[in-house]
């Protein structure tokens, strides 16, 4: 299995750093996965920096990175690496990407909680998002048609999801597309035939969690690369972090702070170096 290259702290950043903003001026914008611990950031981080605004909404990675390099947003959040193009586009009108990982997620595969299947091989799975296993007694469940539910293309989920599991292979058109973690957890929780698949602090009682093979999602099998669809999450903004930025970046990967909330969310914060 691949294992999962953790950066903790460390800034991959590109130019010179952007000039500082005046406070109050930070808007974020970008991955749906991202934005819970960005709102539950942004909540104790406001509440201590009264004189500060955080303005933050979703919409997906690709619009959050488009919305940096537009000037639309000072912070995109995103759940995937930006491309080549993207970082090409980004340079051509003068903006210097910085990514900073923020936390660790471990994509996970959902089902209604009445499924009886508790595990899922890679290629099991390719195979019903590509439409070659379309009935749940296939893979030792009911006699039930699965409805595969998918996400956006937008989405850096959805492309955590065609990387690591379709391998490149198409998502049947069949599938029932959802524009958020949350939208898919709303969708298989309606349907006891559904699979879907989400960040990793959305799960909640109302889907159930697949193992891969016999490996279950949890924090160490994500930071130690054995759980296959581990992922890093990501902040970028326009140079090096300076002055409010930097001190929220600053706050959102202090142990005691950021990564509290992090773990407070769901989410597996970054490893201590």
């Amino acid at each position: 299995m691949n294992s999962v290259r953790f950066l903790a702290t460390a800034l991959l950043c590109l130019g010179l750093a952007a000039p500082a903003l005046a406070a109050g001026e930070i808007v974020i914008n970008g991955s749906t996965t991202v934005l819970p611990v960005m709102q539950k950031v942004a909540e104790n981080y406001m509440a201590i920096n009264p004189g500060v605004a955080l303005t933050i909404s979703g919409g997906g990675s690709g619009n959050g990175i488009k919305a940096l390099t537009d000037g639309l947003c000072q912070i995109a959040m995103s759940s995937r690496d930006m491309k080549s193009n993207e970082m090409e586009l980004a340079q051509s009108k003068g903006i210097k990407p910085c990514r900073i990982p923020v936390a660790v997620d471990a994509l996970l595969p959902i089902v209604h909680p009445s499924n009886g299947v508790q595990a899922l091989s890679l290629e099991q799975l390719r195979d019903m998002y590509m439409g070659k296993i379309t009935n749940w007694k296939e893979v030792g469940g009911e006699d039930k048609k699965i409805t595969v539910i998918s996400r956006d293309t937008s989405s850096g989920t959805y492309e955590t999801w065609e990387e690591r599991v379709m391998k490149k292979e198409r998502v049947i058109p069949a599938a029932l597309l959802q524009a958020s973690n949350g939208a898919v957890v709303q969708a298989v929780s309606k349907n006891p035939n559904a699979i879907g698949y989400i960040g990793f602090g959305y799960t909640d009682s109302s889907v159930k969690g697949l193992h891969i093979g016999d490996i279950k999602a949890t924090a160490e099998t994500a930071l130690a690369g054995t759980w296959p669809i581990a992922r890093e999450l990501y902040l970028f903004t326009n140079g090096e972090p300076a002055g409010e930025i930097q001190k929220l970046v600053g706050y959102v990967l202090d142990p005691q702070k950021g990564q509290k909330a992090v773990a407070e969310i769901g989410f597996i914060p970054l490893p201590r170096q």
